[in-house]
């Protein structure tokens, strides 16, 4: 997997995510921070490794483009939800044994928030348009939610891999998330060959 820091595909979505947070921050309780950009290329099992996996389970929100061959998700480590609740809600859901179906909901609703942000821009920048799918909520060990993506992306298609790495604050306590586009190569060299502004 080879990174490649700069170029419009990381410039584009990486100022429809700040801005996107600026719009949270207004109307949430905690403080939102892309803390790195950046693009590389590699299959969907690596996309998945920029998530720490500390803590062995994981939730992800992703979903689809119809007509279009591209896929974001929002990772999340289900032992912050307390941070993510206050900072996105406004007030903690305590954090039980397991997801309960309100947290879901929530991080359903954060991830379809921040990821039709950055699929809106690049569809934007290419004036093309594509229906998203419903998004979808994954929870469980690598190989869990790995097989759950299988369904819409193929495991051996080689991406270019746009990942963000987010802080969400809240008081002093702060949970991370990663953003990840999986964009493949025609539309990236689409993007690629647009005119700097």
């Amino acid at each position: 997997m080879t990174d490649n820091p700069s170029g419009i595909l990381a410039r584009i979505t990486e100022e429809s995510l700040r801005k996107c947070l600026l719009r949270l921050a207004k109307t949430s309780a905690g403080t939102w921070e892309i803390l790195s950009a950046r693009v590389s290329r590699g299959t969907i099992a690596e996309a998945l490794k920029h998530h720490d996996f500390k803590n062995p389970n994981a939730a992800a929100v992703y979903f689809s483009l119809s007509g279009l061959p591209l896929t974001a998700m929002m990772m999340f480590d289900p032992l912050d939800m307390e941070c993510i609740s206050k900072c996105f809600m406004g007030y903690s859901f305590p954090r039980g044994p397991v997801t309960t179906p309100t947290e879901e909901v929530m991080l359903l609703e954060l991830g379809n928030i921040v990821l039709n942000s950055l699929i809106n821009s690049a569809m934007n920048a290419l004036k093309k348009s594509g229906m998203p799918s419903v998004p979808v909520y994954l929870e469980g060990e690598f190989p869990r939610l790995l097989e759950g993506l299988k369904a819409g992306v193929d495991p051996a298609k080689s991406f270019h891999i746009v990942a963000l790495t987010l802080a969400l604050r809240s008081d002093k306590s702060v949970a991370m998330s990663e953003v990840l586009a999986l964009v493949p190569d025609e539309l990236a060299l689409e993007l690629e060959s647009l005119p700097r502004p």
